[in-house]
């Protein structure tokens, strides 16, 4: 009866950790540490004195960490990228965002 408990238990958790990455792709444990990368490049962000860069939105996926929104310069768009790269987990930067143009 013990065994069959514990088997039945295993069976839940692998369906339910097969279903978690069917539906996002990652992992439980992708997903965590995707959030924790996310957290630590907004906060960063959020802490540099150019207050543009609290503008860009930030997704990470798999490691790989998108860089959306406006900034106000050349040197501020390469900031942000220099501001995530530094994070542990991070496997590529993808910079996307866009220049304001002068009016």
């Amino acid at each position: 009866m013990t065994r069959l408990i514990a088997l039945a238990v295993a069976l839940v958790f692998g369906a339910s950790s097969v279903g978690c990455q069917t539906l996002t792709g990652e992992t439980a444990g992708e997903n965590i540490e995707d959030a924790r990368i996310t957290l630590a490049i907004k906060t960063a962000l959020a802490k540099e004195q150019a207050v543009t860069l609290t503008r860009i939105s930030v997704k990470t996926v798999q490691g790989v960490v998108y860089l959306t929104g406006v900034v106000d310069t050349p040197e501020l768009k390469r900031r942000a990228t220099e501001i995530a790269k530094q994070f542990e987990g991070v496997r590529r930067v993808e910079n996307d965002l866009e220049v304001k143009q002068s009016q």
